[in-house]
């Protein structure tokens, strides 16, 4: 089967392959020469998701996918949320946010939060909603380099390491993009 991943974040669509496999060939928007600037306007991740997979499918005619993904910290509210890649600015400078993050938290005893990955799929024009959570809490600083986004300030419950300090395929076997791609993948089996 063939599906359009509606992104241009090379991170999220290596990442996506690993966890889909060969089941599906997973096309990216520059196979389909696809260059638009698709704004994230929704104030909700389903909504920027449908958005994306919307605008795929209706200019192209491709079944794809799109996601959202949010880091959502109790102590603030559920901030940064659908803001998240923007937090700091619409630079979408992963340093400039993880920053902001950590000095929002200063004097917060309260550090619990939530990665959460929304994906919205349209197969010949039928819509379906995918939902991933991984709790966890944010560090007081940086830990490890690899990862993206605010991997390096995200400790996983039952972990000590962050995101940024496992090994992608211990990443992507628990992360919030794999729990919404494993319920993806288990709707497509069933096409």
């Amino acid at each position: 089967m063939k599906l359009v991943f509606a992104t241009n974040n090379k991170h999220k669509l290596d990442e996506m392959r690993a966890i889909l496999g060969d089941k599906v060939e997973l096309l990216s928007l520059a196979d389909i020469d696809c260059h638009d600037d698709i704004p994230e306007t929704a104030d909700t991740l389903e909504g920027n998701a449908l958005i994306k997979a919307r605008h795929i499918y209706s200019k192209y005619g491709c079944s794809c996918f799109a996601d959202d993904t949010g880091l959502e910290v109790d102590a603030l509210g559920g901030e940064p949320g659908v803001y998240s890649a923007r937090y700091a600015g619409e630079s979408n400078d992963s340093e400039a946010n993880m920053r902001k993050l950590l000095d929002n938290l200063t004097g917060k005893t309260d550090r619990n939060a939530q990665f959460r990955t929304v994906i919205a799929l349209i197969i010949n024009g039928e819509e379906k909603l995918f939902d991933g959570v991984v709790r966890g809490a944010i560090a007081e600083q940086r830990m490890g380099t690899a990862g993206f986004g605010y991997d390096p300030i995200f400790v996983p419950e039952g972990f000590a390491e962050s995101f940024a300090q496992m090994p992608a395929e211990q990443k992507n076997s628990m992360s919030h993009r794999a729990r919404a791609a494993a319920a993806l993948n288990e709707y497509l089996q069933t096409l």
